[in-house]
């Protein structure tokens, strides 16, 4: 299986599908909310350096170690330090848990975009049309299928002719759209019921220009966990698909060089997906509308695009058209991340590994879906969450899993096979990896203390 391993034709195809994973719904909707109750270029700034620091670090491990081993998660940390399995095993369990309710959000997408297109959507913009839609017994499901079996034809296709060749095509699309969508909310102006005018650029200042209001140093410290917690969403890092997609690079490719492009295109993806979407939402809505968390896409959104009139229902299908390009390429990796894990532990077909991860995918998609109404119920999460199926899932992935992940593989390369293993995987082929003495640093001491910190937050233990 090692030997007759695919990858991906050049340095190029790799990035674009490193950042299609890294782009995905947590950029478009959570990345503007956090910027927006966090302080505008405040976040920014602080974002921007965790980025370029601890993101740096984490990203440049996990692409190391799959390029290095040339396996999946599962296997790759066994194969580095066998006692060490066990992280493989809470590495692939991740987007094992993600996917299924990955699938259902990315059919609330389909969903919307549909309506878009067939010119109902300004229903969406309707008092309880969301909820209503999600607690449907049948309609949920059906969407749910159609985002899944998408992904699943990609994933099935391979390394080259399914992810390689996608992200090729729809990651130039998705930032074109991204670009003109931005442009177009800066132009924007709207008068209220009272009088009041606002404007997208006055909402591009909102964005970017730092608010110090009631700024304290606990406040300081909530941006830089919520900046910290971004950065799992945005670099894709402690999903386990960083390891497979690096298992992916050829030993020639110049590995330094195609990270410091992954970070360049999803900070900017991710700065662009606040520029269209605050300046928006703040012309229609103003400051009360930006701070609605995950409902801001399907909620707040939706009224923004009616409230423009006749070429709102357009702009609609234009922004749900991308986002859907969006879920599609991270739903690709999620997938992918596991359907490879299968393949190396089991040294099965990528056909019977998809077929077992697509019916894993499709009957945990189908109990999320149950769980706004048939197997509805709410318990209190430890951050302090009300949350149903979906959130529990998303809880112990993103807020248990991948903390502890993230953790123990930066004791794991900081501490037991020491740093230099990272560094003479990038260095490989003669090329000097920059900001060397950074990473050591960052491996050793700084991530894992913040990790540490997130972790202790997010179980509740630690009051901020």
């Amino acid at each position: 299986m090692e030997n007759k391993r695919h990858s991906f034709g050049g340095s190029l195809g790799f990035v674009l599908a490193a950042a299609g994973s890294a782009v995905g719904l947590g950029n478009i909707w959570r990345f503007p909310y956090l910027a927006a109750k966090d302080g505008g270029g405040l976040f920014l700034v602080v974002y921007i350096i965790l980025a370029l620091t601890f993101g740096f670090a984490l990203l440049t491990t996990e692409v190391a170690i799959g390029r290095k081993t040339k396996q999946s998660p599962l296997t790759a940390y066994g194969k580095l330090k066998k006692k060490w399995g066990i992280l493989g095993l809470l590495a692939c369990l991740v987007p094992v848990i993600i996917m299924p309710y990955y699938s259902v959000i990315g059919g609330w997408v389909v969903k919307y975009f549909w309506a878009f297109c067939t010119g109902k959507g300004f229903d969406a913009a309707e008092d309880g049309y969301f909820d209503g839609f999600i607690v449907a017994e049948v309609e949920p499901i059906i969407t749910m299928v159609i985002f899944l079996a998408v992904v699943a034809f990609i994933v099935f296709r391979g390394v080259n002719k399914g992810i390689e060749k996608s992200s090729k095509i729809i990651m130039p699309v998705l930032l074109v759209m991204v670009i003109a969508i931005a442009i177009f909310s800066l132009t924007l102006s709207n008068t209220d019921a009272e009088g009041v005018t606002r404007t997208g650029l006055e909402g591009l200042k909102v964005y970017v220009i730092p608010s110090f209001d009631g700024f304290t140093v606990g406040k300081f410290f909530k941006i830089v966990i919520d900046a910290l917690g971004q950065l799992f969403f945005s670099l894709s890092v402690a999903m386990g698909i960083m390891i497979a997609y690096g298992s992916y690079v050829k030993d020639d490719a110049n590995l330094g060089k195609s990270i410091n492009q992954i970070e360049i295109f999803d900070t900017v993806v991710a700065f662009l997906a606040g520029a269209m979407i605050i300046p928006a939402v703040y012309t229609f809505m103003g400051t009360d509308g930006m701070a609605q968390g995950p409902s801001l896409m399907f909620v707040s959104l939706p009224r923004v695009f009616e409230a423009m009139g006749p070429i709102g229902n357009l702009i609609g299908i234009v922004f749900f058209a991308m986002v859907l390009f969006a879920a599609i390429t991270s739903a690709v990796s999620v997938m992918e991340a596991v359907v490879v894990s299968i393949m190396d532990q089991f040294h099965i077909t990528r056909t019977k590994a998809g077929i077992i991860e697509g019916l894993i995918a499709l009957v945990g998609g189908v109990i999320v879906c149950l769980g706004y109404n048939k197997l509805y119920f709410e318990v209190k999460l430890p951050n302090g969450d009300i949350g149903t199926i979906l959130d529990i899932m998303d809880y112990i992935s993103n807020n248990c899993l991948m903390p502890v992940v993230a953790l123990a593989t930066c004791i794991l390369i900081g501490w037991v096979l020491k740093p230099k293993i990272i560094i003479e995987e990038v260095e490989k082929n003669g090329e000097k990896m920059s900001r060397k003495g950074l990473f050591v640093i960052m491996i050793k001491f700084i991530a894992p203390l913040f990790l540490l910190i997130l972790l202790l937050k997010t179980l509740g233990i630690l009051k901020i």
